[in-house]
C-alpha cells in the first residue's frame, strides 16, 4: 500500500483563501435570515457530497449528483435577493473604490461632509428625539443614490437643524419617507428605501430601522433614525446599529466614518 503525497503550494493557499472569503462574505448577508438556515443546509450537504466522492460511494454519490447539478439554479433561486446584495457589496467595497478609484471618473464634486452640517443633524436629531420625532436621514459622501434621490421630492438645500425638523414635522407632507443628504445638502426628501423583510429585529425595533438596515446592506451609506415611539437616535451602517446613542455619540461616530 503506498502513501499518499498531497501537494500544496501558493497557489493552493490563495485558492482556499479566495473561497474561504466568499463563504464569510456570504454568510455575512445570510446572517440574521431566514436563508441562514438554507445556507447552512446547503453547506452541510455539499461536505457530505464531498465526503461520498472521496469514499467511492457509487450509488450514493449519484444520488448527491443529481441534487448537485440542479443546485446552482435552486441557489439563484432561494439566494436570489441575497446575490444581488452580493453583486452590490463588491461594486461598493472600499478595496475597489481606494485601488480603482472609480469614482474619479464619475464624480464631479467634492460631496465631503463638513463638521458644520454634522452638528446641524445632530442638533435637529436631539430636539426630534427631544419630542418623540419619527426621522429617517440617509447621509453619504460618494454616492448619488440616483435611484432613491428620484423616488423623492428633489430639494439641493443646505443642511439645517430647522429645515431638517420642519421635514419630519408630523404634519408635514414630505414627513414620510427617509432625507438623503449628500455632503453638505439636502438631495431629497421624501425617498423610499428597500425593505428587506428577511431581516430578524428585536422588538423594539421599527419599521422605520428595518429600512435603514436595508439601506446600509446595499450601499454605503449611514442612515439615522429617530425613533416615533421611544424617541431615541440609532446610527446604522454596513449592517450594523449603534442604538440609542447621544447626539454627541452620533457626532463622533459620524466623523470616524468611511463614507
Amino acid at each position: 500500500m503506498g502513501l499518499l503525497f498531497i501537494t500544496f503550494g501558493f497557489v493552493d493557499f490563495i485558492d482556499i483563501l479566495l473561497v474561504a472569503i466568499i463563504l464569510y462574505q456570504l454568510y455575512k448577508l445570510v446572517r440574521g435570515t431566514v436563508a441562514m438556515n438554507i445556507f447552512v443546509g446547503l453547506m452541510l450537504l455539499y461536505m457530505v457530497w464531498l465526503i461520498v466522492k472521496f469514499l467511492n460511494l457509487s450509488l450514493l454519490s449519484t444520488i448527491l449528483d443529481s441534487f448537485i447539478s440542479v443546485g446552482v439554479i435552486a441557489v439563484i433561486v432561494l439566494f436570489q435577493q441575497e446575490i444581488r446584495k452580493f453583486l452590490l457589496l463588491l461594486g461598493n467595497t472600499d478595496f475597489v473604490k481606494k485601488r480603482f478609484a472609480l469614482a474619479r471618473f464619475f464624480d464631479n464634486a467634492n460631496n465631503s461632509t463638513s463638521g458644520k452640517t454634522l452638528r446641524e443633524i445632530s442638533r435637529a436629531c436631539r430636539n426630534m428625539s427631544k419630542t418623540k420625532t419619527g426621522a429617517l436621514i440617509v447621509l453619504t459622501n460618494n454616492s448619488e443614490l440616483a435611484t432613491y434621490v428620484q423616488s423623492g421630492d428633489t430639494l439641493n438645500a443646505d443642511v439645517t437643524h430647522r429645515l431638517i425638523e420642519s421635514i419630519f414635522f408630523k404634519n408635514s407632507p414630505m414627513h414620510d419617507g427617509a432625507m438623503i443628504i449628500i455632503g453638505d445638502h439636502i438631495k431629497a426628501a421624501r425617498c423610499v428605501l428597500p425593505i428587506d423583510d428577511d431581516l430578524v429585529l428585536p422588538p423594539q425595533l421599527g419599521l422605520r430601522h428595518r429600512a435603514a438596515l436595508s439601506m446600509s446592506n446595499e450601499t454605503e451609506a449611514s442612515i439615522i433614525v429617530v425613533s416615533e415611539e421611544t424617541g431615541s437616535i440609532s446610527l446604522v451602517r454596513k449592517g450594523d446599529i449603534n442604538y440609542d446613542i447621544t447626539p454627541e455619540t452620533l457626532v463622533s461616530l459620524l466623523g470616524t466614518g468611511a463614507d
